[in-house]
């Protein structure tokens, strides 16, 4: 024991003057409009004070907000409409102000160092499905876009999240096999449109999630497209349950 802490002293003291020396540098900012913080990877108060967390309650299935409290297990009018393929969705937050910033970041400035917070924020977000899953898998990016970008954001985020709760990350399970055009700034039908086929389970790895329950994580749900394509594709193969998770999604005002 005396050695153990021994060790860990010594290596506390080998890096906090390198901590120092490095927040020297890179002084802590908030990851939202780059003022002066006390650590990294956080917010100020007044970018915390602006975010729109999605909390109960919220329709089952859609995780759509409702102004007031309704009873458990109400689902919103357009889940009962038109319910999606996947069995439910969870968001962190709502897509707007910081948070599409925070997206945006992650996305096209190679801001990877926000995914460790973003991904805290969705196993929060996840209502229980990442501890009652099997594996968690990201949404892909199809190979040249992912040679273009460096790396998914989706995967991102599923590996941090995957390193939280401990659960696999299935990462080359589910694959984008086909090239499609971005979809901001698409309608709903061209979408849908867009992503059709763009999905596939490799020969031989369909047994990775056979009857098993899967977290399908993405940055942003819009219209739901994306994840509604590829979850077509992992209920073909056999899988019991899917979870959509995002860090954002885009909604109007609560029901």
């Amino acid at each position: 024991m005396g050695r153990e802490i021994t060790m860990s002293m010594l290596r506390a003291g080998l890096i906090k003057p390198w901590s120092v020396l490095a927040d020297l540098i890179y002084p802590p900012a908030c990851a939202g409009c780059g003022t002066w913080t006390g650590a990294h990877r956080s917010l100020c108060p007044a970018c915390w004070s602006g975010i729109r967390f999605i909390e109960r309650p919220y329709c089952e299935v859609l995780g759509s907000p409702f102004s007031h409290d309704l009873g458990m297990g109400i689902l919103s009018a357009e889940a009962i409409a038109d319910p999606p393929v996947f069995d439910r969705l969870r968001s962190a937050a709502i897509h707007d102000g910081v948070v599409r910033d925070l997206v945006l970041g992650l996305k096209y400035r190679d801001r990877t160092d926000l995914a460790p917070m973003m991904a805290g924020w969705m196993l929060r977000a996840s209502d229980g499905t990442i501890a009652a899953c099997d594996a968690i898998i990201p949404v892909p990016l199809h190979r040249t876009r992912l040679f273009s970008r460096k790396y998914n954001q989706a995967a991102e985020l599923a590996r941090h999240l995957a390193r939280l709760s401990g659960k696999p990350l299935l990462a080359a399970t589910l694959l984008r096999t086909k090239r499609t055009t971005q979809q901001v700034g698409l309608g709903a039908r061209a979408r849908e449109d867009n992503v059709r086929g763009a999905f596939a389970i490799p020969e031989g790895r369909a047994g990775d999630v056979f009857g098993g329950r899967i977290v399908l994580v993405d940055d942003v749900y819009t219209t739901g497209a994306t994840v509604t394509a590829a979850t077509r594709v992992l209920k073909k193969a056999g899988v019991a349950d899917v979870t959509v998770l995002t860090f954002a999604r885009a909604v109007g005002d609560p029901i």
